[in-house]
């Protein structure tokens, strides 16, 4: 029985604050009007598809729950049921493509930060997953609920970012079995975007959906027509698909909440080393999560996910942000239009430090995510060490960035007096256009003010301290934690939200997986 709806929260006075001292973009759907890049040309698309279709339909995947070998036998697949191995035609596939939405919406408990998959929208991902955690005051340390808490608390101050992934640092002092719970409260406490649940099997995807129905106000089933968390399934690449991702998947369609399949294709390592090859493996693997969602649900809201690099042939160790990453973002982009599906990539760095390494590679992969056309840049900001750690500086670096790529996406008006020819002709030759009326009526609005980039000359840079940029995102970050404010929650959902815990970890603690 579906309960009384409540107000999930409340609405935020003026999402365009400046967020105490900290001036930054107002919170916005971010829209990409510019068309995606094209790398590789119809032909090569075309060998792509072929290859990703004879992957499927010749080696297979390897599916290791057998609900899940039941459905693809259903749909008329061959399966081997000894090696647990599905092999499928690429008209399974293709029926399978008719009915994934292109686009879809996803509505936290605040309704004004509504986000939308699919189409030219973009949004940006709190960093998931990490071990660790860092901050320049207090060192490299295992990650804990604390720091937790504080990232999520950033998240809800700096407007840049759009979702939560899943674990923003694992708090590794609570119990594995049941600390997602604690991390989807303090998720639903500290900030009022949608998140990420985990979808290590049913039953942390199904806590994930309840939770998320708690804070609206709505039902389970109300939230089938309007979702309001995400999972990803990340198949473990080559071509495995495991028992607990697959229940997951199972619990997040029949549930009609949204799912971004990823293959995590390394060249060299999890892939051949060649990048066709792993743009192949990476497309079969793909489509066949895309094709079991459609399986499970006809409809349910599903991504193309895309996360393929290389790593360092000379140590084996994972490398981000590299050209051959860039591109496997931008191709990533070209194979989801195709398909007409919602796109899924990540602008990951590889550097154990936030220092140059650190920007330049970040930038590389965020450019090849924006024109590859992604929906979802995951772990957009806070990644460090190969994603071995969250960095609260890293954090500040990367709203900068994707600052200055929301502006860098802002279409620029073009009307008579934005081509000023008559500011143009008022002013003198070799005059200057400081003081002209033109200049004037735009000054504090004309262009992009940055949150950590210094401007000043050397000498008032000098005087206000010679601080580098990882110095003042240290200053940042703090600032940020202090100015921060708890969006308010009903008190009858909180309460509903702790007892709702309390239950389910006595139940996990009675001996549930």
């Amino acid at each position: 029985m579906a309960r009384e709806k409540r107000s999930g929260g409340r609405r935020t006075k003026s999402l365009n604050r400046s967020s105490g001292g900290i001036e930054q973009l107002p919170w916005q759907q971010v829209k990409n009007t510019y068309p995606a890049f094209e790398l590789l040309n119809p032909e090569q698309m075309d060998k792509l598809h072929e290859t990703s279709m004879r992957i499927l339909s010749e080696a297979g995947i390897r599916v290791m729950g057998d609900n899940v070998l039941d459905l693809f036998e259903d749909a008329g697949a061959i399966i081997d049921r000894d090696e647990k191995i599905v092999r499928i035609e690429e008209s399974i596939v293709f029926e399978a493509l008719k009915t994934v939405p292109p686009e879809f919406t996803l509505t936290s408990r605040n309704p004004e930060k509504r986000i939308t998959m699919g189409g030219n929208n973009v949004n940006f991902g709190l960093v998931a997953g990490p071990p660790n955690v860092h901050d320049c005051i207090n060192g490299r340390r295992s990650g804990n609920y604390t720091d937790y808490c504080n990232f999520i608390k950033l998240a809800h101050h700096f407007n840049a970012i759009h979702l939560i992934g899943n674990q923003v640092v694992a708090p590794i002092e609570l119990p594995a079995n049941r600390r997602h719970l604690d991390t989807y409260y303090a998720n639903l406490r500290y900030c009022d975007l949608t998140f990420h649940c985990t979808a290590i099997g049913r039953g942390r995807a199904m806590d994930g959906i309840n939770m998320m129905a708690i804070s609206r106000g709505i039902s389970v089933e109300e939230m089938k027509g309007d979702p309001g968390v995400i999972t990803i399934i990340s198949v473990n690449s080559p071509r495995l698909f495991d028992d607990a991702m697959g229940d997951g998947l199972i619990a997040m369609a029949e549930h009609r909440q949204p799912i971004t399949i990823t293959p995590f294709t390394l060249m060299g390592a999890m892939t051949p080393v060649t990048l066709p090859a792993a743009l192949a493996q990476q497309n079969a693997e793909a489509l066949f999560g895309v094709t079991l969602t459609q399986l499970v649900q006809p409809g349910a809201p599903v991504m193309y996910g895309s996360f393929s690099s290389n790593v360092d042939m000379r140590s084996g160790a994972p490398a981000f942000g590299t050209p051959e990453n860039a591109k496997g973002n931008i191709v990533g982009g070209q194979l989801a239009r195709r398909y007409n599906v919602p796109y899924r990539t990540s602008n990951a760095n590889a550097s154990n430090v936030v220092d140059l390494q650190a920007a330049y590679e970040t930038m590389m992969a965020t450019w090849g995510a924006v024109l590859g056309g992604a929906n979802i840049v995951y772990h957009a900001a806070g990644w460090l060490e190969g994603g071995l750690t969250a960095s609260y500086e890293k954090f500040v670096m990367d709203v900068e960035i994707i600052q200055n790529m929301i502006e860098f996406l802002r279409p620029m008006k073009f009307d008579t007096d934005e081509l000023g020819l008559d500011a143009i002709k008022s002013v003198p030759t070799g005059g200057h256009f400081f003081g002209s009326e033109h200049t004037m009526k735009r000054y504090e609005t004309a262009f992009y003010r940055p949150i950590l980039s210094d401007w000043q000359n050397y000498e008032n840079w000098e005087i206000s301290g010679a601080k580098d940029a990882l110095q003042r995102a240290t200053e940042i970050w703090q600032q940020a934690l202090q100015d921060y404010q708890e969006p308010e929650m009903d008190e009858a959902i909180g309460e509903e939200l702790v007892e709702y815990m309390a239950k389910r970890k006595e139940e996990i603690g009675a001996g549930e997986p």
